[in-house]
């Protein structure tokens, strides 16, 4: 199985292509096709994950048929069958990593959730004792539970690479309060209901990030949801505090960069056959353990 590393719709406009996903512009909504593209350290990698786009599509589809009684989200329909006529010729290409959503006037904020301490938390707990302008007890540890799980929003910087994170009266001086409140209310209640349902499945949902825009329905979950990209899911019966967690998500391969001394900047490396095979195999056995199914790549 080789990588789709770029589509080609033919005349299907094209709005631009993210670190993951290609958008296109279909009859007044939005196509989002997951490539199998990876990124790390804020550059796409020269080596894609064979079907990671298929995966990521559908663990985001599974998490929106389990949250949706508590936020709308952007989907019309992933069944291929049902896109227009003009997609069509397209299917093979566009099938199990597709979806067709709604168009929102998104916000300019990512909504994160965390209930543990790690990546830019824990950084930022090193150097101030807090995490977006929260106090927290002196003496946790890299990959401690926080004693609430707590809602860090952060806005992208202007070179639009980093997040950063923000204090919560940021996000009101940005969207109003009404709106920064809702968004906190959203983010911390879809946390809560993943995080419950991934440690029934021997998972700890350490944090993630939501995504959110205005629409006829309101304000809706958007883009992706809950996937080994978004978040971070650790191994529960592992856990333990004091450094980084055994997870399932695209760390195996920081890991590797990290060893072969990458020095972060363009062009980015590729990745051995091992390292590819060995991050399929998560993202997989993250599937697998959230959605108690097999995925046929």
């Amino acid at each position: 199985m080789t990588a789709l590393l770029t589509t080609n719709l033919g005349a299907t406009p094209l709005l631009g292509r993210g670190k993951v996903r290609d958008l296109y512009a279909v009859d007044g909504a939005l196509l989002l096709v997951a490539t199998d593209r990876i990124s790390a350290f804020d550059h796409v990698l020269a080596t894609g994950i064979p079907g990671k786009g298929k995966i990521l599509t559908q663990i985001s589809l599974f998490w929106f048929d389990l949250l949706r009684d508590l936020a709308p989200n952007h989907l019309i329909t992933a069944d291929v069958a049902e896109f227009p006529a003009a997609l069509q010729p397209y299917a093979e290409q566009l099938e199990g990593r597709s979806m067709l959503v709604k168009r929102a006037a998104m916000f300019p904020v990512e909504c994160v959730a965390r209930g543990y301490l790690a990546g830019s938390g824990w950084k930022e707990y090193q150097e101030t004792g807090s995490v977006c302008g929260v106090g927290l007890p002196p003496g946790l540890e890299d990959g401690s539970r926080l004693p609430d799980a707590l809602f860090t929003p952060a806005t992208k910087s202007e070179k639009g690479t980093h997040d950063e994170n923000i204090p919560f009266a940021r996000v009101e001086a940005l969207l109003g309060a009404d709106d920064a409140a809702e968004l906190r209310r959203l983010t911390m209640a879809l946390y809560r209901r993943a995080a419950d349902h991934a440690e029934a499945h021997g998972l700890i949902l350490a944090d993630t990030k939501f995504e959110f825009g205005r629409t006829a329905q309101g304000i809706t979950l958007a883009d992706e949801v809950l996937t080994p990209d978004s978040s971070r899911f650790w191994e529960g019966a592992a856990w333990k505090p004091g450094g980084p967690q055994p997870s399932f998500d695209k760390q195996y391969v920081r890991n590797y960069l990290e060893s072969i001394h990458w020095n972060k900047q363009a062009p980015a490396p590729g990745l051995p056959d091992e390292v590819v095979a060995r991050t399929q195999d998560k993202y997989l056995e993250a599937f697998r353990r959230l959605t108690g199914r097999d995925l046929a790549l």
